[in-house]
């Protein structure tokens, strides 16, 4: 179920950009080439060909998904990320920027057992590649009231990648899944906001609402990061609570599940007929008991602390980074961005979740 997350906040940077910039009658339009380029045992080799049709980029999102259970283990020229069959590459700090009529290429090796179906839908930012242009309307930034979003909101925003920064904090609507529906993000503050969003139950992160602030600092320099939080979350829906830290650039990434709910789960190592299965059980860590899940989404590593649902809490987050380190899951890493949200794979029709309360304190 990872998003590749997936590299949220920086892409998540880049795109905002491309957002304002494209004006409302802006074409979009693209041609995709996929070639396999080696195969053997077990293995194979791809470079993937955008030809841009539309308005010119600065930056790109390419979304597809396998039929045979294919994954990535390696790329270039591109940050790619995979949850389940569906894979999402973003252009790199060098090469988001194409103009109309322009290519741009990237390459990755995979894994694959028996048949290995090459993908035949992409999609080029949220747009079919059909080989032909259409006009697109980006949607407003600052939408009238939607239901569930409290009148004395400081901020309100339907836009795909919109940001607010207070005191300290950044959120993010972070609509960055394929297949998503529609979600507004509204914030008192920085620590007290929420989301309304309508996302069909289909496989895949839709979205990551969040907010949070970026450390810089590695692990031995930190003498605590602390955090509490009180949410109200829906009935029904697909989706997990949880905490998003990212360390040494994107190289490995910490989820921490406070509760979870329907077809969600961590990616790990080994899976059986009840889902993932955990590389370390009933761990006592940071003031909270958890599975400890290991593994990759094909372009970085990915460690997930699963605790029984909870809607409240205070989770001392140094002690876990510190545990990864003390059992050589990482090292003295640079801990980057650290974010809480909520990461939504469907709803059960329009939904609202709430971050009733949230702090982040570290030294």
């Amino acid at each position: 179920m990872r998003k590749r997350i997936l590299a949220l906040p920086l892409a998540a940077a880049v795109a905002v950009t491309a957002a304002v910039a494209l004006p409302a009658s802006a074409a979009a339009g693209c041609r995709v080439a996929y070639t396999v380029s080696s195969q053997w045992p077990g293995g194979f080799g791809a470079n993937v060909t955008i030809t841009n049709l539309g308005d010119p980029l600065t930056s790109w999102t390419l979304v597809w998904s396998y039929a045979n259970g294919q994954t990535v283990t390696q790329a270039w020229n591109t940050a790619l990320t995979q949850s389940g069959a569906q894979v999402t590459a973003r252009n790199a700090g060098y090469n988001g920027s194409v103009a109309t009529n322009g290519t741009v290429s990237f390459g990755f090796n995979g894994s694959s057992t028996g048949t290995n179906t090459a993908p035949t839908a992409f999609t080029l930012n949220g747009t079919a590649c059909t080989g032909a242009t259409t006009p697109t309307t980006p949607p407003p930034t600052s939408p009238p009231p939607t239901t569930g979003v409290p009148s004395d909101a400081a901020w309100v925003d339907s836009g795909q990648w919109a940001s607010w920064t207070n005191n300290g904090y950044t959120l993010y609507n972070n609509i960055w899944g394929s297949g998503a529906g529609t979600q507004t993000i509204w914030a008192r503050t920085g620590t007290n906001w929420g989301v309304v969003a309508n996302h069909p139950r289909t496989s895949g992160v839709k979205s990551y609402p969040n907010t949070g602030k970026t450390l810089n600092r590695t692990l031995s320099s930190l003498s605590s990061v602390t955090s509490s939080f009180n949410v109200t979350v829906p009935a029904d829906g697909d989706y997990a609570t949880a905490y998003d830290i990212w360390a040494d650039n994107h190289a490995y990434e910490v989820m921490i599940w406070a509760n979870q709910h329907g077809a969600v789960g961590p990616i790990a190592e080994a899976y059986d007929a009840n889902g993932a299965v955990p590389t370390v059980r009933n761990l006592t860590v940071g003031g909270h008991t958890w599975n400890v899940y290991r593994g990759s989404n094909g372009a970085n590593a990915v460690y997930s602390f699963v605790r029984a649902n909870t809607n409240a809490g205070t989770i001392e987050l140094l002690a876990i980074m510190n545990w990864l380190r003390t059992n050589n899951w990482w090292g003295d890493v640079t801990i980057g961005e650290l974010q809480f949200g909520f990461e939504l794979t469907g709803t059960a029709g329009q939904s609202a979740f709430t971050t009733n309360s949230f702090s982040l304190a570290f030294s």
